[in-house]
């Protein structure tokens, strides 16, 4: 028995073909709407690729119009960027020192254009300027100075290191026709390691100069200590010289008041005579005869 398959046929709605035409329109429209403008986001700015050739005047942030399908923009990055590199060198007295450095640095919107065509971006700026102007810059200062003024000169260290990445990266743009593409905005000193051997002979260096510091301390404290008893005891010899001397003076004083008094007055001589008798007569063994006191002379 033969079997007969259904079909089910659609009704598609017909579209006139000038309909049809003005959505392709339409479309082509959009599209070309779309790629006719550009945003240029804060903190960068944008590198006109025309047909591969790059346009030497870049774009600021905010809205641009552009050729579409025909200019392509390239947004470059000109905040502040941060990069560490560590590099090994020789200081000057021939110690082996692992300094790490941290490097800020933008990239100055004129200029963009001309460093994106001869450099690239970020990536390549760090891999190519940046790090190898580090380790550069760090070899040839740390050399200069011996492994305790590393540290003791930290701030003199880093600002000579600053200045000599500062001037590879103006050599190496210069060399390329940019001219102060690449601004150093601060470099830091992270960290400075050295050997184990220089460690310990720093940690024993430091402890001989502390603990002559606390016997030169103790020195000074037993020396004052010895002086302030000396003026103690000064002083104290001064106060009874004092004291005698005073009293001299005033017992001479009195001897000479009382001198004068005697001499200017006969009576009083005799007043102390008999101030001092005790009232008794001396006595005599034998025949001789009681001597004589004038009785009324006394009273």
């Amino acid at each position: 028995m033969a079997t007969q398959d259904n079909v089910v046929n659609f009704n598609l709605p017909n579209i006139s073909p000038n309909l049809s035409k003005y959505f392709i329109i339409l479309g082509v429209l959009f599209v070309l709407a779309i790629n006719s403008f550009v945003i240029v986001e804060a903190g960068s700015v944008g590198v006109v690729k025309r047909l591969g050739a790059v346009n030497e005047i870049p774009l600021e942030e905010g809205i641009h119009f552009k050729t579409p399908f025909i200019d392509t923009i390239i947004h470059v990055n000109i905040r502040l960027n941060n990069t560490k590199s560590g590099a090994l060198s020789s200081s000057k007295d021939l110690q082996t020192v692992k300094t790490e450095v941290s490097v800020q640095y933008s990239i100055k919107g004129d200029m963009a254009a001309q460093t994106f065509q001869k450099i690239g971006l970020t990536g390549q700026i760090q891999a190519t300027i940046i790090e190898p102007s580090i380790e550069e810059s760090v070899k040839s200062v740390t050399a200069r100075y011996t492994a305790e003024e590393l540290i003791t000169k930290r701030d003199h260290v880093k600002n000579e290191i600053q200045q000599a990445i500062q001037n590879f990266i103006d050599t190496t743009l210069n060399n390329k026709g940019i001219q102060n593409g690449i601004h150093i905005a601060n470099v830091a000193i992270t960290d400075f390691n050295f050997s184990e051997e220089f460690n310990r002979a720093i940690e024993l260096k430091v402890k001989a100069e502390q603990e002559a510091l606390q016997a030169k301390n103790e020195k000074i404290r037993r020396v004052t200590q010895a002086e302030a008893g000396a003026a103690e005891k000064q002083l104290a010899a001064d106060a009874s010289a004092y004291a005698i001397t005073v009293a001299s003076k005033a017992r001479a004083e009195a001897i000479r008041r009382e001198a004068k008094s005697l001499k200017s007055n006969p009576e009083l001589i005799k007043l102390r005579i008999a101030e001092k008798w005790d009232g008794q007569l001396p006595k005599f063994n034998g025949a001789s005869a009681v001597p004589f006191l004038n009785i009324d002379a006394i009273k």
